[in-house]
């Protein structure tokens, strides 16, 4: 989740989150599309400077606001995608654009996630080539989790469950990246009030060094300023507005690109690493 990233799918919000009714979608208050839009644009510059090619999902007016949220629909793993089955009921025809997407790009399918299995892709963070950690969550049950390691097991994929809080309740989203962000082999930035000692036990075990995010900046940003996209190890895009969270990884040595985003963002629920798919790294 560090290596260069070469190859990336996104999709571009149209009129269906542009027309999301917040109460519906679980989004803070009404949209301003013009500056979502605006914001995305920028954030989709920022993915192809980085050196990414970018694999657009083709825009539709199929009602599904989530869309843009492409990292967790499917699941890439070194032999293919796994199409899962998200916990959130409303974003569970996106899988099907996912479905589409893979025999364009020539990516083989390794499965997909069946009921009563549901999984999100925010859930999942690879420690490393073998090691997989997967948060219990309101998004991901443990039929989902025990589906994802028998279609990994003959990778000699390792798979650790992860109990994570109620925090705000069953409509909101708190996946396990909400609280963890990959930016290095050695080095990830966490919420540690919100991250299972079980994990920070495993990560340093494995001499993973964990910076710790402010508690003010994670409670402005809805989570936001931890949900930080790795273009290859300590280089990274964040959202911008947060300068103790920016500090903290600058730092580390790490190069940071930040956009505004609390259009977009912060009142959706999902950042960087959720609005892109990677496809290829390394």
């Amino acid at each position: 989740m560090v290596a260069p990233l070469r190859r990336v799918a996104m999709r571009r919000p149209g009129r269906a989150i542009c027309e999301a009714d917040p109460g519906v979608w679980h989004y803070a208050g009404p949209l301003d599309a013009g500056r979502l839009k605006r914001q995305y644009d920028r954030f989709a510059e920022c993915v192809a400077e980085s050196g990414a090619r970018v694999d657009w999902i083709p825009e539709r007016d199929d009602g599904l606001a989530d869309s843009i949220f492409v990292f967790d629909p499917s699941f890439m793993t070194p032999r293919g995608a796994i199409l899962l089955r998200p916990g959130k009921a409303l974003r569970r025809p996106e899988v099907a654009l996912h479905e589409e997407l893979y025999p364009r790009l020539g990516v083989p399918v390794l499965g997909a996630i069946e009921p009563p299995g549901v999984a999100e892709g925010g859930d999942l963070l690879w420690l490393d080539e073998g090691t997989l950690a997967a948060g219990r969550t309101f998004r991901t049950n443990q039929s989902g989790i025990d589906q994802i390691g028998q279609l990994l097991s003959p990778l000699g994929v390792r798979v650790h469950a992860f109990d994570l809080p109620v925090w705000k309740g069953s409509a909101a989203c708190l996946h396990l990246l909400s609280v963890v962000s990959p930016l290095d082999h050695d080095l990830a930035l966490v919420y540690p009030r919100l991250l299972p000692v079980a994990l920070l036990n495993l990560m340093q075990g494995m001499g993973i060094r964990c910076l710790e995010a402010d508690d003010d900046e994670f409670a402005a940003s809805g989570g936001m300023n931890l949900n930080v996209l790795a273009t290859a190890p300590r280089r990274c895009i964040a959202v911008g507005g947060f300068p103790k969270t920016l500090r903290l990884m600058e730092d580390a040595d790490c190069e940071v690109t930040r956009f505004e985003a609390d259009a977009l963002c912060i009142p959706c629920e999902g950042g960087p690493t959720c609005m892109t798919l990677p496809i290829r790294r390394g």
